[in-house]
């Protein structure tokens, strides 16, 4: 056991996954505020909730503090990959901190399993390995989020849009990490999608 805990790769696992858990909307309007996000709003602990919640509650640090949950869940992973670069391990060995960086935020063992939609998590990850489909899939929702106003939907349009130009600009990568925090991603939105069907999801104001 112990000799398997010694493994770098195990280490950097571990500490992905970790580190990914830290539920930091949750963190700052508990730091900040004596509002409880995860009884407020959708339940989220994302940055959109975190925005709509204190627009009504607490307006002065509505902007303030979605932006600054959305950097903090956006870097979780861009750390932890940050130091595998520095200790040198494989490509292989990456890809596994950057997928289970976004498991750690969408299923926290902070949470009991619960947590994000692993959006932020996810473009921050995918910045650090394919950045120029990552910045593809941050056009996109930026446009979507400015036209459509619905986050939810540009956040979807803008991870599918990452594995869109990632299978035309990288056809010899093999896909399946990528794939992975994709289908993750797009669990996680499982009700946003339904309602989307229903044309009942809410717009940003």
């Amino acid at each position: 056991m112990f000799d398997l805990f010694s493994n770098v790769n195990i280490q950097f696992y571990l500490l992905a996954y970790l580190i990914g858990s830290i539920p930091f909307g949750l963190v700052l309007t508990r730091l900040f505020t004596d509002i409880d996000i995860k009884k407020e709003g959708s339940g989220n602990i994302g940055a959109t909730n975190v925005l709509r919640v204190l627009k009504e509650k607490k307006p002065k640090l509505a902007k303030k503090l979605s932006i600054a949950t959305l950097l903090l869940d956006a870097f979780k992973g861009v750390f932890v990959l940050g130091l595998g670069y520095v200790a040198g391990v494989s490509q292989e060995t990456l890809w596994a901190i950057a997928v289970l960086a976004v498991i750690g935020h969408c299923f926290s063992i902070f949470l009991w399993g619960e947590g994000g939609k692993g959006v932020a998590t996810g473009l921050g990850v995918l910045l650090v390995m394919i950045p120029v489909c990552a910045l593809i899939g941050v056009i996109v929702w930026a446009v979507s989020a400015k036209v459509l106003k619905i986050s939810s939907l540009s956040s979807l349009l803008g991870v599918i849009a990452v594995g869109v130009s990632s299978f035309i600009l990288h056809p010899d990568m093999i896909q399946t990490p990528v794939v992975i925090i994709i289908l993750i991603i797009l669990y996680k939105h499982t009700d946003n999608i339904i309602r989307l069907l229903k044309g009942q999801e809410k717009r940003i104001a």
